[in-house]
C-alpha cells in the first residue's frame, strides 16, 4: 500500500508516520508512505502557493496548479485508487470506511491549509473526501497521519499479534471492553476473576457483555446501527 502526502509542511508528517505502526509497516515493506512538498511544485518564485480568495472575504485560498502539478506527475509514474482530500466537510472516517479503503493500493492524500483550497482541483481530481469529526484544525497534516495510521494497521502482517485489530473498537460495530494486566491487584482494585480463569469461553462471554455494555451506554447510537 502506498501513500502519497500532499503538504506545505512535510516535517509534520515525517515525523509522526516514522513512529510505531506506521514505522513497521514501511520496514516490513507492507507500506510505503513518500511525503511532498507543495511549494516544489510552483512557478512562484517567493514559493508561495496561495492567494486572495475571489469575492473578498478573510484568509487565504491555496492555488490549483501547484497541486495539479503534482498530482499529474504522480500520476504518470503509477495508477492510484484514490485521490483523497482531507476536509471537515467530507465524509467521516469509520472502521468500516478505513476497511473499504484498505482494500485498495495506491493513494494521494491532499493536505489543505488557510482557507482550503481551490474547489477546481476538488472537481478535477479529488475522488473522495474525508472528515475525522465535526471540528477544523489548522491543515490537513494531522488528519492525514490518522487516516494513514487507521490503515496500515490493518494491513495483513503489519501488527505482530493478528488478533489484536480484530478486537479493536468499532471493529464489529461496539466499542472494546476494558483490558487488564499485572498485577492482579493494584491500590485496592482487583481483575476480574474471568479473566483469570483460564476459561476461554467465559473471558469471550465476559468480554462481548463489557462490549455491548459499554456501547449502550457511551455511544448508544451504533447499537441503532
Amino acid at each position: 500500500m502506498r501513500f502519497d502526502i500532499v503538504t506545505i509542511f512535510p516535517e509534520m508528517l515525517q515525523d509522526v508516520l516514522n513512529h510505531s505502526i506506521p514505522k513497521r509497516a514501511q520496514q516490513k515493506g507492507l507500506a510505503e508512505i513518500v511525503v511532498h512538498n507543495l511549494r516544489d511544485y510552483t512557478q512562484n518564485k517567493h514559493k508561495n502557493v496561495d492567494d486572495y480568495p475571489y469575492g473578498g472575504g478573510s484568509g487565504m485560498v491555496m492555488q490549483a496548479e501547484p497541486f495539479a502539478a503534482c498530482i499529474e506527475k504522480l500520476q504518470q509514474e503509477r495508477t492510484y485508487d484514490e485521490v483523497i482530500f482531507m476536509t471537515p466537510d467530507g465524509d467521516t472516517l469509520t472502521q468500516n470506511r478505513a476497511h473499504a479503503l484498505a482494500g485498495k493500493t495506491n493513494f494521494i492524500i491532499l493536505c489543505g491549509h488557510y482557507k482550503g483550497i481551490d474547489q477546481r482541483i476538488r472537481d478535477l481530481f479529488v475522488t473522495r473526501e474525508i472528515s475525522i469529526g465535526d471540528y477544523v484544525l489548522s491543515g490537513g497534516e494531522l488528519p492525514a497521519a490518522v487516516l494513514v495510521d487507521a490503515l496500515v494497521r490493518i494491513i495483513p502482517g503489519v501488527l505482530s499479534d493478528e488478533t489484536s485489530a480484530l478486537s479493536d473498537s468499532f471493529q464489529d460495530g461496539l466499542l472494546d471492553s476494558p483490558a487488564y494486566t499485572r498485577p492482579a491487584s493494584w491500590r485496592g482494585l482487583d481483575v476480574p476473576a474471568v479473566l483469570l480463569s483460564g476459561n476461554t469461553a467465559e473471558v469471550n462471554k465476559w468480554r462481548f457483555e463489557q462490549s455491548l455494555e459499554k456501547t449502550r451506554s457511551r455511544r448508544p447510537d451504533l447499537m441503532d446501527e
